[in-house]
């Protein structure tokens, strides 16, 4: 039996770097999914298409392992990247964006305000005794790699702003 789980995470955050080096860097997929944790494997399918493979993670004898594929959308002029899933790949279906913008607030002069946002559905193949326990793990589990991802862009950016 499969069970899905929705998940939606917003994160806003300032970092100590310029708007543009930020988002050079998370718009280069590759790089910017280097920061993310568990990530076993990162596929480039062509035309901005990625296949995101994540480690497996145990659930007592049962293991999960979450892939999805995204396409991949830059706007330099509004700083923006943003991502929509691709149907037929992996168990997962996974949209987001990253708005990039000068820390106005800031009294540094490189500081980068960001807002990431993500949701998507996880389909997971579990008895129904696993269905109840399993979609809140899976949902604690995603948000504290979110969380990882953000601080390895905040240590890679030099800090919190």
């Amino acid at each position: 039996m499969s069970v899905l789980v929705g998940i939606d995470i917003d994160r806003a955050f300032a970092v100590q770097a310029a708007p543009s080096e930020v988002f050079r860097v998370l718009a280069d997929v590759p790089e910017s999914a280097s920061h993310f944790p568990k990530l076993q494997r990162l596929v480039d399918l062509g035309n901005s298409v990625y296949r995101w493979e994540m480690e497996k993670m145990g659930l007592g004898p049962f293991s999960l392992q979450t892939v999805y594929a995204s396409r991949y959308v830059w706007n330099r002029a509004k700083r923006t990247v943003a991502w929509t899933p691709v149907e037929g790949e992996g168990n997962a279906l996974v949209s987001g964006s990253w708005k990039i913008s000068p820390n106005a607030g800031s009294p540094q002069p490189k500081s980068t305000r960001l807002l990431l946002r993500i949701s998507g559905q996880i389909e997971l193949s579990l008895p129904r005794l696993m269905q109840g326990v399993a979609a809140p793990l899976v949902r604690l589990e995603f948000e504290s790699l979110v969380g990882q991802y953000v601080a390895n862009l905040t240590g890679r950016f030099g800090g919190a702003a």
